[in-house]
């Protein structure tokens, strides 16, 4: 159901990869809602093609940014403000990439080269993004920022690896951008801690099937899913959350306030 909660606003969806990506459930979710918006991932992205169905889907049009690039992310904002013909008032920062998990390396012995690259795609990127929307003015008063986390920046996972720090260090970010961007022009920045959800990026850490049955015992609600998280996301870029920011939202049933349950507690006494 559709509450026209974005109406006439307009925004860019970084990240969206396939169906099963959170970026791509939410940029669904704000055109029903009455949004516009522009689709951007990186290149080598783009080649694999799934992302122009979501644009066709969403009569959105496809620029191409590498996060890492100065350049690139200044093309996209100035591209993207040609095509609305003015500003926006929502990005959602989605990219994410670990090189060391991708290749099983353990965290104690991560590749520092590694290290560098996923921590420049998964936290730097938000900083950059906002770096250039201020210089260029791009997001309008009361525009909302919304960067997706997960609780091993606050917790150990060890098979989550060097993805913890690139997390930890986004929602520091948030934090410290939010205030500056709040104070120049009421942009409020958060990130949103979701459930361990079947998406490509977290189905290639290790064990992953068992963080998400940990989790579902763990959680009071239940794991919440992609389609539930883009709920939630569009809620922080309507007009109802104008004065949240700056904090790091848990969206996980209960998960990151539990300390054991019954379900745990039986399953470990099987053992």
């Amino acid at each position: 159901m559709a509450y026209n909660l974005l109406k006439g606003k307009k925004g860019i969806v970084f990240g969206a990869l396939n169906e099963q990506s959170i970026a791509w459930k939410v940029a669904q979710r704000a055109v029903e809602e009455g949004a516009e918006i522009v689709l951007t991932n990186a290149p080598i992205a783009l080649r694999m093609g799934e992302l122009n169905k979501l644009a066709e889907q969403c009569n959105a049009p496809v620029i191409a940014a590498d996060v890492t690039s100065n350049d690139d992310v200044q093309n996209l904002f100035t591209k993207t403000m040609e095509h609305f013909n003015g500003g926006i008032d929502f990005i959602l920062h989605a990219p994410a990439m670990s090189i060391n998990v991708r290749k099983g390396i353990p965290y104690p012995e991560n590749n520092y080269e590694f290290t560098h690259k996923g921590l420049d795609i998964s936290a730097l990127s938000l900083h950059r993004v906002l770096q250039y929307a201020m210089k260029a003015k791009a997001i309008n008063e009361w525009g909302s920022v919304v960067a997706l986390t997960y609780i091993a920046a606050q917790r150990t996972f060890p098979d989550y690896n060097d993805m913890a720090d690139n997390k930890a260090m986004l929602e520091s970010i948030a934090r410290n951008f939010g205030f500056y961007y709040g104070t120049e022009n009421k942009v409020r920045v958060n990130t949103v801690s979701q459930s361990p959800t079947r998406t490509t990026a977290g189905s290639g850490v290790k064990g992953f099937d068992g963080f998400i049955n940990y989790a579902e015992k763990m959680s009071p609600l239940g794991n919440a899913s992609a389609d539930q998280c883009a709920d939630y996301v569009i809620t922080l870029f309507s007009d109802l959350t104008r004065m949240v920011t700056m904090q790091n939202l848990f969206h996980d049933g209960g998960f990151s306030f539990t300390g054991v349950t019954k379900a745990v507690i039986e399953q470990m006494e099987k053992e």
